[in-house]
């Protein structure tokens, strides 16, 4: 099966006003906090985000870049990892949507992309 848009999941780090701005350009956006993972380590918000085919944002690059080179030498997939330097929600939403509009969910698989 062959996946056009994008899925988002926002981890709790990252401002609930970015899924609202995806949402309405007509993107499927999640958070954690609606998805009640809030409190969850990060390999268990990567292991969530990839149980529902969405691509992970957040502002935790360190820990993350970490979970993708483990899940790349243990063979693991991801439906993607999107890292974003803190900015305000309006310029986070900005920077996705050129990533949402441009790349297909497919191509986002077992990606890392910075924004």
């Amino acid at each position: 099966m062959s996946d056009l848009f994008i899925a988002i999941y926002l981890d709790e780090d990252v401002d609930v006003l970015v899924a609202d701005l995806l949402r309405a350009r007509g993107f499927d956006a999640d958070t954690a906090v609606a998805a009640g993972q809030i409190g969850k380590s990060d390999a268990e918000q990567v292991a969530f985000a990839t149980s529902q085919g969405r691509a992970l944002v957040t502002h935790n690059r360190r820990d993350f870049e970490e979970l993708a080179r483990s899940y790349a030498s243990a063979s693991r997939t991801h439906a993607g990892m999107i890292l974003a330097v803190r900015r305000s929600p309006y310029e986070i939403a900005r920077r996705l949507l050129a990533i949402l509009n441009h790349v297909t969910a497919d191509e986002m698989v077992n990606q890392v992309r910075y924004i």
